[in-house]
């Protein structure tokens, strides 16, 4: 008989405490470019706003939002919002949270989530977690024939389905992914060590997806900055047509499509017009049901194939360019060229309430 070299023994029992990434806050210096950009490309529906924000979701997500976008002077991340699978298990994680001394307290709700338990990472990156939702009611012409679909697919732009992942970049990664591990249950499925032992990029799961997060290795040092913001399209054909829409558009697309090696999927890296990386996800990664799963280990001699699979390699930047970024960069988007194309887009169109009134520059 054959067994996984992780035997009984040796695992920890299991925490399903968590059961998926249900919401993020996207921060932009051009909040109406950026809502171009997910509304009227990515196809996402706006739900509300409130203040300096706009809200939207995926057209197969069943909350009221899961993107929340907030006018800052530098782009970044806000928070990244989890769902407990019930409200005894919000409280044991709080519980936990509260033990690790990195809890901050309770934050009132928002826009059809319930209150949040809000936390950092080690490195600093915000956190929430909650239990209360409210579901998307579509209009009655948006409603679909098909019963167990949220509402009819949008026919504008190229519309994604949801939330993906998320990847933040780390200063530590191994502090990090021990805190995911032991304050809210996640499970480690592939990693890449270093030939000094050095974690160099951890990807861990809720549930059964490949990964619900990942961190990798801060290159510039810092740790804690957004590294991207993931969205799901779930085929390559659709992949491949926001490819065309966006090149078009005259988007800077980083890298891809192409194929990663840790997780399988297939993806595209573009920035958005306020200057944070998203990368959109074409055939998603593997799913994992084997309980005993011993994670994947890739080591120094491999990571060629880990990154990419296939496709062009990464630019020298991927690894140091996150938001909020200080210094120089040579991409355009970071440096507002973008971000000023996409004004002029913009200019006479209808449904944007000027929420960033901050002139655009080059």
């Amino acid at each position: 008989m054959t067994i996984n070299p992780v035997t009984t023994h040796q695992m920890a029992e299991p925490i399903f405490d968590i059961a998926e990434l249900s919401s993020f806050e996207l921060f932009s210096p051009c909040v109406d470019e950026t809502v171009w950009f997910f509304r009227d490309l990515l196809g996402m529906i706006e739900t509300g706003r409130s203040g300096d924000s706009v809200f939207l979701r995926g057209w197969q997500e069943a909350y009221r939002h899961s993107l929340k976008i907030t006018y800052r002077e530098r782009p970044g991340m806000g928070f990244a919002g989890w769902r407990a699978m019930s409200p005894a298990a919000l409280e044991r994680r709080v519980k936990s949270i509260k033990d690790s001394g990195l809890a901050r307290g309770w934050v009132e709700g928002e826009q059809g989530i319930g209150p949040s338990f809000e936390f950092t990472l080690p490195d600093g990156a915000v956190q929430r977690i909650h239990w209360e939702v409210e579901y998307y009611q579509p209009e009655r012409d948006d409603r679909s024939v098909v019963l167990n679909r949220v509402q009819r697919r949008p026919l504008r732009g190229v519309p994604i389905s949801g939330l993906d992942h998320l990847n933040i970049l780390s200063r530590n990664v191994s502090d990090n992914r021990r805190f995911f591990a032991e304050h809210l249950g996640f499970k480690l499925s592939e990693h890449i060590l270093l030939s000094d032992h050095t974690e160099a990029g951890a990807w861990l799961r809720a549930m059964t997806r490949s990964h619900d997060i990942a961190l990798v290795k801060d290159g510039a040092g810092q740790g804690g900055r957004l590294h991207h913001v993931a969205f799901l399209y779930g085929n390559s054909q659709h992949l491949a047509d926001i490819c065309d829409v966006m090149t078009d558009q005259g988007l800077e697309l980083e890298a891809g499509p192409a194929l990663h090696g840790v997780s399988q999927a297939q993806f595209v890296y573009v920035f958005e017009p306020g200057g944070n990386r998203i990368e959109l996800v074409g055939t998603p990664g593997y799913i994992i049901t084997d309980p005993s799963w011993a994670p994947v280990n890739w080591v120094q001699d491999h990571l060629d194939s880990a990154i990419i699979w296939y496709g062009a390699p990464l630019p020298t930047e991927f690894d140091t360019y996150g938001t909020p970024h200080d210094g120089p960069t040579r991409y355009r988007t970071p440096n507002r060229y973008i971000a000023a194309e996409a004004a002029l887009l913009l200019a006479g169109t209808d449904g944007l309430s000027g929420i960033n009134e901050h002139a655009v520059s080059r």
